[in-house]
This record gives structure tokens, C-alpha cells and sequence, in this order.
């Protein structure tokens, strides 16, 4: 679990109701159900029609990164590099054919099994690439939903801020209903401004940072695998282990 987010956020909300019910606000008067789903639904309304379902739907499920982000796979890699190289000093490259099958990960499978198919060192350098642009376009893609929901929600906050005041002046004669519409008009706005700058552009930002550290960690396994299979001496290998440790 990252506390770091879960106390940031508690940070961020206490600053805002805090302060509100330092000048003398209630907390009640923040809670508007109508003003909540004019926002909220809007917002994420918007960003679907933008975005393809299944890159939203990924977006969606990344958003548990923020509190329960992937364990580092550093250490990981560092192991499985240094036996690659024994391996492959030893008994030869076609023996790490035994840890392609071994592993779970996708990348690491591709990686060992161009290694051991023989296929040239450059050419498997830029095949590699090939995956890890694509890999990266898709999760940035993905994470990049909640960016559009910061762009969005402030705008949709003015909008519920208008149909409030609208309910407020078909009321006019009903002074019981004035408060309602007064209040939702002007929640909708602190709901909008709010959710896309204590929220939405902070797990935006988060998820982007993840995405970036899961890249580096596969662009120095590419390396490791072009130095496989070009045969470089372990040396050369043990400095892409120090590279990858160096953030462990």
C-alpha cells in the first residue's frame, strides 16, 4: 500500500473542509448529490465518448495502482539477469530456453526466446523497442483518461453551476426552493475544481510516473538481451545489473 497517496489525499481533503468550516460553513452544505452526479457522471460521460472502451475500462482499473502500486520488479530482474548470464556463459544461449518458459512475463519470454532463436543482435534490439513503444503507448494511453477528466470537470462544475442557477430563477416565487438551487449551482463548481486538482491530475500524474518506471526497467532488459546476444563479456551485464539496482 502507498501512503504516501492515501495520506496525500487525506491532506488534501482536510485542507478543504477545514478551511470551510473555518469560516463558519458546515459540512452538510458541501453535500449535494445533484451537484455530485452532474460532475462526476458528466465528466467521466465526456471522457468515454473520447477515449476507445477498452483503453477507458484499462484506465479505470489502473486507478488501484495509486494506493496499491506494482511491486518494483528490480530485484527480480537483477536475479534472473545474473543467471541468464551464467547460463549463457557455461552452457550456451539455447539453454535459456529453460527460463523462457519459466517466467510469467511477457516481455522477459519475448526477450529469451529471440535470444535463443539466434536472431541478430540488432534486429533484436529493434524488435524489442518495437514492444516497449507500443507497451507504453497503450498504458499512457490508458492513464491519460484521468488528465481528461481534470480538463473536463471544472468545465462541467460550470455547467451544473448554471442549471442551478436556471433552477433558481424558475423559483423566483418560492423562496423554500432558492437555497437548493444556490447551493447546487455553486457545489457543482468546488466539485469540478476540486475533483480535477486534488483528484483527477494528481492520479493522472501518478500513473504516468508508474508507466515511465515499468518502461525503464524494460529498457534495460533490452539492453541485457542485446548484450546476450552479441556475446558481450559478463562485465558489460554486470553494469546493466548496477543501472537496474541503481533505483531498487
Amino acid at each position: 500500500m502507498d501512503w504516501a497517496s492515501i495520506i496525500g489525499l487525506g491532506l488534501a481533503l482536510a485542507g478543504l473542509f477545514v478551511g470551510h468550516s473555518l469560516d463558519g460553513g458546515k459540512f452538510a452544505s458541501l453535500i449535494q448529490p445533484a451537484a455530485f452526479a452532474i460532475v462526476v457522471v458528466g465528466t467521466f460521460g465526456a471522457v468515454l465518448l473520447q477515449t476507445e472502451a477498452a483503453t477507458f475500462v484499462r484506465g479505470m482499473r489502473m486507478l488501484r495502482w495509486v494506493f496499491f502500486p506494482p511491486a518494483s520488479q528490480r530485484q527480480l530482474y537483477s536475479r534472473q539477469i545474473a543467471l541468464w548470464s551464467l547460463t549463457a556463459r557455461r552452457d550456451g544461449l539455447l539453454q535459456l530456453e529453460q527460463y523462457q518458459k519459466m517466467t510469467p512475463d511477457l516481455f522477459v519470454q519475448k526477450g529469451l526466446r529471440l535470444v535463443v532463436d539466434g536472431i541478430a543482435p540488432e534486429r533484436l534490439r529493434s524488435l524489442l523497442e518495437t514492444e516497449i513503444t507500443s507497451y507504453e503507448f497503450s498504458q499512457r494511453q490508458a492513464a491519460r483518461i484521468w488528465e481528461s477528466a481534470a480538463g473536463y470537470a471544472p468545465t462541467i462544475g460550470i455547467l451544473g453551476a448554471v442549471l442551478g442557477l436556471i433552477h433558481v430563477m424558475e423559483n423566483l416565487s418560492d423562496p423554500s426552493r432558492l437555497g437548493a438551487g444556490i447551493a447546487v449551482a455553486f457545489v457543482s463548481t468546488i466539485y469540478g475544481v476540486g475533483l480535477a486538482n486534488l483528484f483527477f491530475f494528481p492520479v493522472g500524474n501518478k500513473l504516468k510516473g508508474i508507466v515511465a518506471e515499468q518502461v525503464a526497467q524494460y529498457d534495460i532488459l533490452a539492453d541485457v538481451f542485446h548484450d546476450l546476444a552479441t556475446g558481450d563479456h559478463t562485465r558489460v551485464v554486470d553494469e546493466r545489473v548496477a543501472s537496474l539496482l541503481a533505483r531498487a
